[in-house]
This record gives C-alpha cells, sequence and structure tokens, in this order.
C-alpha cells in the first residue's frame, strides 16, 4: 500500500508529569497552529485512515478461535501462543501493540473532531471528514470492547492530565458511544465518492451499526439499518466468490469496508497480512495456519457433487492449486498442512515482491450483511422463513442446495456454520463465538479455552496498569 506520511499531532503521554504537560511544543506544529486550513484537515483525517494499516485483527480474530493456530516457527512469535491457548498475561506484547496503536487511531480521530470545527472551510466537506473519522473512533472501540471489555473511554486530545488518565467505562455504555458516532456519520456522510475511492461510506456506516447492533441482540436495530443500507442499492455479491480476494476487489459492488493497497516500487508497503501467511518459500512467515476442524467445516458437498468452493478460495491444501501454476504442499505448513490463500496473489517475485501485494482486506461486505439479517430475522422469534431467503442467497452463489433448516434452533446452527465458511479468515469467528456464549464457545475451543463471565477478555496492557492514574 502506498500510504500517505502523516505528521503526528500529539503525543500520547503515560503517566507524564505536570511540568511536562505545561511545556511548550518543541515541534513545528501544534494542535493550535497545525489545524488552519482545509488541506491541513485533509490531511490529518488521512492520517487517521493511515493508522489502520499494521493492525493485526486476525490474531485476534482468528488464532484465537477454532479456525487457526499460531503457525510460522514454533518458537516464532511466542505472544501470539499465549494468545491462541488463552494464557496471554498483561505483558504480553501482541496485547501491548494492539492496545498502543488503537489508542493512537483514537487520539488522531479526537484530534480531528476537536480541532476540524474551528477551520473556515467548506461546511459541507468539514461535516463529512468529522463523520469519516467519527466511525472510524466508533471501529476502533468496537475492537478493544470485543477484545478487552471494559477500557478507558477518551474523546479529547490527549494534553491534560484528565485527559490523559481515564477510568474504566463499562461495555454498555461505550456501545451508546459507538451508536452515537455512528448515527452521527449517517447523517453527513455520502453514499459514494467519484474520485477518493476507500473512504468511508453512509452505506459502511449503516452496516458497522447493524454488527454494533446485532452484537448486542438489538435485533430490530439492526434490521432497521440493513434495510437502509439495501435501500441505498450500492451493494450485492459478486458471481466469483474467489474474486474477491484478487488486486481490484476493493472497488467490487460486494464491498462496503475495508483497506486497499496501492502497488508501486517502494518496499514493504503492502499488505501486509500476505507476508504474514504466505510460504516461507515465497517469501512469507506461514502463520495463522488454518486448522482441520475449519477444514472439515465444508463437508456438504455443491449441488454438482463437488467440494464447496470456498475452501480452496481460502486456504492452500494439499495437492490442490496454488498459485502461479503451482500446486500447495502439506509440508509448507508445519503446524497444520494448511496455509490461507484469500492476502496471496499470483504475482512474479522479481517484479512485485511479496511485501508488495496489493489484495485488499475487507472487513464488511455484502454476504456478511445477508447473514446478520438471516441471523436477526431468526433470533427474532418467528422468522425462520425469512431468514431462510437470506442465507440462501450466500449458499446459492457457493452451488450448494437451499438450507433444509425448518426451526429456529437449526436454522441458528446453519446460519452459524454458513458464517464460517464464508468469512473464514476475516477476523471474525472469535468475536462470533463469543457473542454466542459459553456452550457454543467452549464446544469450538475445547479443553484450553475457560469461559469467564460475561464473556472471555483478553488482559489489559501491564504498562496501561502502570501509567493511567485512573486505573489505579
Amino acid at each position: 500500500m502506498k500510504r500517505i506520511i502523516f505528521i503526528s499531532l500529539t503525543i500520547i503521554l503515560f503517566g507524564a508529569c505536570d511540568d511536562f504537560l505545561d511545556s511548550n511544543m518543541k515541534s513545528d506544529y501544534s494542535s493550535g497552529n497545525y489545524f488552519t486550513s482545509q488541506d491541513a484537515a485533509i490531511m490529518a483525517v488521512t492520517g487517521v485512515y493511515n493508522s489502520l494499516y499494521g493492525m493485526k485483527w486476525w490474531v485476534f480474530g482468528d488464532v484465537a478461535s477454532d479456525d487457526a493456530v499460531k503457525g510460522g516457527n514454533a518458537g516464532d512469535q511466542v505472544d501470539i501462543n499465549a494468545i491462541d491457548d488463552f494464557s496471554a498475561t498483561s505483558d504480553n506484547g501482541i496485547i501491548l501493540v494492539f492496545w498502543r496503536d488503537t489508542y493512537e487511531t483514537i487520539s488522531r480521530a479526537n484530534n480531528v473532531i476537536k480541532y476540524i470545527p474551528q477551520i473556515n472551510m467548506n461546511d459541507s466537506l468539514k461535516n463529512r471528514l468529522i463523520g469519516e473519522v467519527k466511525f472510524i473512533r466508533a471501529f476502533s472501540y468496537f475492537n478493544l470492547i470485543n477484545i478487552f471489555g471494559k477500557v478507558p473511554y477518551k474523546t479529547e486530545p490527549q494534553l491534560t492530565h484528565s485527559a490523559i488518565h481515564v477510568g474504566l467505562s463499562e461495555v454498555a455504555s461505550i456501545y451508546s458511544k459507538i451508536e452515537e458516532d455512528l448515527k452521527e456519520a449517517i447523517s453527513v456522510l455520502p453514499v459514494s465518492y467519484s474520485a477518493e475511492k476507500g473512504r468511508v461510506t453512509k452505506g459502511a456506516a449503516h452496516a458497522m451499526l447493524a454488527k454494533v447492533y446485532l452484537y448486542q441482540k438489538k435485533y430490530s436495530d439492526c434490521l432497521t439499518q440493513i434495510e437502509q443500507l439495501e435501500a441505498l442499492k450500492r451493494y450485492n455479491l459478486i458471481d466469483d466468490f474467489s474474486d474477491l480476494f484478487k488486486s481490484g476487489a476493493e472497488d467490487c459492488v460486494e464491498v462496503i469496508f475495508g483497506l486497499r493497497f496501492v502497488n508501486n516500487t517502494e518496499v514493504s508497503l503492502g499488505n501486509e497480512y500476505n507476508v504474514w501467511m504466505a510460504p516461507s518459500h515465497e517469501g512469507g512467515w506461514y502463520f495463522n495456519a488454518p486448522t482441520q476442524s475449519f477444514v472439515d467445516a465444508f463437508s456438504e458437498k455443491t449441488i454438482t457433487g463437488l467440494d464447496d468452493p470456498r475452501l480452496d478460495a481460502s486456504i492452500g491444501r494439499d495437492g490442490k492449486q496454488w498459485f502461479n501454476d503451482s500446486i500447495f504442499s502439506s509440508t509448507w505448513s508445519e503446524a497444520t498442512g494448511y496455509l490461507v490463500k484469500k492476502y496471496n496473489e499470483d504475482r512474479n517475485p522479481l517484479v512485485m515482491p511479496i511485501s508488495q501485494s496489493t489484495v485488499p482486506y475487507h472487513y464488511l461486505r455484502y454476504a456478511d450483511i445477508l447473514l446478520m439479517k438471516a441471523e436477526a430475522l431468526n433470533e427474532s422469534g418467528s422468522n425462520v422463513a425469512n431468514a431462510a431467503v437470506e442465507l440462501d442467497i450466500v449458499r446459492a452463489r457457493a452451488g450448494l442446495e437451499k438450507t433444509n433448516a425448518s426451526t429456529q434452533v437449526a436454522m441458528r446452527e446453519a446460519i452459524r456454520v454458513e458464517r464460517r465458511k464464508e468469512l473464514g479468515f476475516e477476523c471474525h469467528r472469535f468475536f462470533d463465538l463469543m457473542r454466542w456464549g459459553k456452550e457454543t464457545a467452549e464446544a469450538a475451543l475445547g479443553s484450553e479455552f475457560k469461559w469467564t463471565e460475561p464473556r472471555f477478555y483478553f488482559p489489559i496492557p501491564q504498562m496501561e496498569l502502570d501509567t493511567n492514574q485512573a486505573l489505579k
């Protein structure tokens, strides 16, 4: 990805002394003299987007689930092992980096929300920019509370003691704030952009709010947001599932929100998921190794008696087509014999190194919306038949027969299996297991997993506990 360099506007200060807080900044820019022009506002918002890149959502969404194990060399990245087997403590490095990077995104967003209103610029653009970063702030807090539970909810630039040292907020309270941000984003964001592709849209905000409601079991509200999304008439499934994971797929009608990457001659600016998950002979580190359990979920054959095409589009398995006319070998993955395929691509390594992969990452796409709609309809109580309609749209693309689930319990299981197959390695599975509850999570994750009420959360980093005086 060709990233636009962002000049950090503030420093996140942990445990800073009052003298330092009262000192004048020594750099060329401060929040007071930077936010003075429309160009500065646009660049600041670009910096908020830029902070999303490099996030290892897959460690929590995939490795912590039953879809994958750490993979890679046995002794490499041991902190991921601790997340994999739920033994992570507060000094875990992966947890610290994720926490730090997410709060960096939130800090940048808070600066934009605080200072852009004072700029003399086009009001429509001003409101739109604020709406974009409110979506990203909501998205960031959504990730935090689903990984850590109660966290500090910060909305001010990190310039004062009270803004830096913030206590824990209840999950329900943060969900309420997330909803507010997304509703405000919906009110100002456009349906599409003519030139600035990749920015947050009204549809993305509707989709994210539907997901937020679904996680809280607010099924009626979830369905309302999906109806409003569908009324935009912008999104649909594409014909071939595998085409979603090729360069250029970020602009297809199925993608609602995600990360895009632009290839150029610079090194290490592509989709780093490719580096983490590719086989070693291609320059990859073969992490996030798919499990046999994930493969076994594809037991159902298509109408024509073939394997579900989503399996070989999602992972590499022994004897099956890989890329560049090569055949996958189970020896490429020491951990399980499988590797993730969704972020790899055909390429000449001499022309386009592995670090310059342009395969996009999709966080929200229309198939997910259809499955959310099916789930919300089914859980509402008396809408099993209507849920089947939405589920069967997703199944039809994969060449499967219509579902035979006719009761709420059977439909619930059918939807959950379909989510696993359709959205595998898109960083959703662990969070689905958590929101589905103790029985489902323990059955999927095995004896190493110990449910803790109200659900399993990873520990807050020790650095935050040591430096945030409001947590004492």
